[in-house]
């Protein structure tokens, strides 16, 4: 039988280096869990739900960031307004005006990129503004005249105003020298002159060539029409308008003492229904007068019947000047023996002759 003591020494040989050895491996595999550990994320646990869980519902807590703007879209190019020239003053201004408040509204609200802008785009330079056009005095006609020797003829005056009729009494002087004439008048009622004119000129081949119109109402300042010979225009006191002066213009007292010296220069010139384009000059403007001759006509005047020719001027349709009559006598040497003039409103001023005095003439 084996002694026991022989194997205690072997065992206990062999027993430290083999101890040494399992604490040594079992180090080992302690430190390789731990590095494990640490380079790994964690497994989740059974209980790992509730942390996310609470993780989702934090960021659903969160305010949800606004969305980013949209793109500003780049609005059209304006286009280009091609406004036709149109020569009548009043009609330009209205088109500037309506071209430069279609030239706001379609400027766009955003600055147009540079890069985006095309030819048509760019707003085309201001227009010079267009002169304004002389109105052309229609060519005068020619006639016979012959004007009538000096004299005063003195009126019975009948107006109505503001529905009340008045009396009173005016006079016209027409008197010559020479080539020149100088025509005299005035109309009044009670003790006020409601209306007095005059007007100078010269005696040519056409027959009476006013050169100064001066006019006053009641009321009223006096104005100055002038037809200047040097400068070939007729020019006013009371407005800026100028109109061609080429001959055979008239006035608004002339124009009676040229129906006169047509009159006089030779009857046949007027006809019953006959109508006479003559340019007037009034006190701010100046049109062409359509004169026509209605025929004879038979007043009681002075306790006689007298012979007379009666003229109409009618306004335009629409326009503010009077109606204007002329009653010419030609056995009086074609004076005017009743004038007329009836306002839009229904107010006028009736002078019927009274007497005709001649003038000597200087």
């Amino acid at each position: 039988m084996t002694n026991p003591s022989t194997f205690e020494k072997p065992l206990q040989r062999w027993k430290r280096p083999v101890t040494v050895t399992l604490v040594a491996l079992l180090l080992h595999l302690l430190a390789f869990d731990w590095l494990s550990t640490r380079a790994k994320p964690p497994r989740p646990r059974p209980h790992d739900g509730q942390v996310l869980t609470i993780q989702l519902q934090a960021e659903l807590a969160r305010p949800t960031p606004p969305p980013p703007p949209l793109p500003v879209p780049v609005p059209p190019a304006p286009r280009k307004l091609r406004v036709p020239v149109i020569t009548a003053p009043e009609i330009v201004a209205e088109v500037a005006e309506v071209a430069e408040v279609a030239e706001v509204t379609e400027v766009p609200a955003t600055p147009v990129p540079v890069a985006l802008a095309t030819p048509e785009a760019v707003p085309p330079p201001p227009a010079p503004p267009l002169a304004e056009p002389v109105p052309e005095a229609p060519a005068a006609r020619t006639f016979k005249t012959a004007p009538p020797p000096s004299a005063e003829v003195n009126y019975a005056v009948q107006a109505l105003r503001d529905g009340r009729i008045v009396y009173g009494s005016g006079k016209i002087g027409w008197r010559r020298s020479g080539d020149n004439y100088v025509i005299n008048g005035e109309a009044g009622v009670l003790f006020f002159t409601v209306l007095s004119f005059q007007s100078v000129g010269s005696l040519d081949a056409q027959g009476v060539a006013p050169l100064k119109y001066s006019e006053k109402r009641f009321r009223k300042a006096e104005t100055n029409t002038h037809f200047q010979q040097a400068a070939k225009l007729i020019s006013f006191s009371s407005s800026t308008a100028t109109y061609p002066r080429t001959g055979g213009e008239q006035d608004r007292a002339s124009i009676v003492w040229q129906l006169a010296a047509i009159g006089r220069g030779d009857a046949a010139q007027f006809a019953a229904g006959t109508e006479l384009d003559i340019f007037v000059a009034g006190v701010r403007d100046a049109e062409t007068w359509q004169i026509r001759a209605l025929g004879e006509e038979t007043l009681a005047l002075g306790g006689e019947q007298l012979a007379t020719w009666h003229f109409l001027r009618q306004p335009r349709p629409g326009s503010y000047e009077p109606r204007v009559e002329f009653w010419l006598a030609p056995s009086r040497d074609w004076y005017p023996v009743r004038l007329r003039q009836t306002e839009t409103n229904g107010d006028y001023l009736d002078m019927t002759m009274s007497s005709i005095t001649p003038l000597a003439e200087h």
